[in-house]
């Protein structure tokens, strides 16, 4: 782990867990919300070492806003009812996506080759880059997230729902911020786009809250198969293969856009 890589981060092989698993499964404590400050840390590194145009740069400068205020509200205490609980959650979930940009022996999990194939691509907007990562990120990591981390405290799903929920909170703090920096010229985006606009039929068709929801009830299902690890194998597996095909047909090219840093 002592060189970079064209991606801004050290390289450590990839492997493949166990179902239903992850290394370090063994910890049965929960994080100091402190450890979110180390996440911060490695996406400040990704997004630096990369061209702003670089479509894992537009994901990764999204992911680190709301990082940011995720920690900040994890340092205030005053939102999270389990905040190390939550900080743990959020360290295992990060670390999905941190480690698919690392090269190995594995390929990366099919939701985000889409993202890392067409990363350059001049017809894709910012705005597909940002919404391919966070289909990818939310609708497949993070149901694995929560498994795994249920594991590493030894708690069922149920005890961090309040709290999993109450993370709709923060990125509501943090949408506004995030939409005007993707679309700095799309202020009123309804109105200046044409109903006939493919970009607009892709923001509408894709949403933080359902994916969100969608992310809950799939981490619900994961964890009744837990014991059965073929089966929980086969159903992660179906899990990646259909984010990867939604992640593809967002980053659907639309030609004749600009590229934003």
């Amino acid at each position: 782990m002592a060189t970079s890589t064209p991606l801004g981060v050290t390289p450590a092989p990839r492997t493949e867990p166990a179902a239903g698993s992850a290394p370090g499964s063994t910890r049965q404590h929960p994080a100091d919300p402190s450890d979110v400050g180390g996440v911060v840390a490695r996406l400040r590194q990704l997004v630096a070492g990369l061209p702003p145009q670089d479509g894992v740069a537009v994901f990764g400068g999204v992911y680190l806003t709301v990082t940011e205020a995720l920690r900040a509200r994890l340092t205030a205490g005053d939102v999270f009812r389990t905040p190390a609980d939550t900080a743990r959650l959020d360290v295992v979930f990060a670390g999905r996506f941190l480690d698919a940009l690392r090269p190995g022996p594995a390929p990366a999990p099919a939701c985000w080759r889409p993202l890392l194939q067409l990363r350059a691509h001049p017809g894709i907007r910012p705005v597909q880059f940002a919404l391919s990562g966070m289909n990818a990120h939310i609708e497949h990591d993070l149901p694995l997230a929560v498994v795994e981390t249920c594991r590493q405290l030894g708690c069922p799903p149920a005890e961090l729902s309040g709290d999993f929920h109450r993370v709709n909170d923060v990125l509501a703090q943090v949408e506004q911020r995030v939409r005007e920096r993707l679309l700095p010229s799309l202020a009123g985006l309804e109105r200046e786009l044409d109903l006939g606009d493919p970009l607009l039929h892709l923001l509408s068709s894709w949403s933080v809250d359902r994916a969100r929801d969608a992310a809950w009830a799939g981490a619900l299902t994961l964890w009744e198969l837990r014991d059965n690890p073929s089966v929980f194998a086969t159903a992660a597996r179906a899990l990646d293969d259909a984010c990867g095909l939604v992640s593809r047909c967002l980053l659907t090219p639309l030609g004749g856009a600009p590229r934003r840093g």
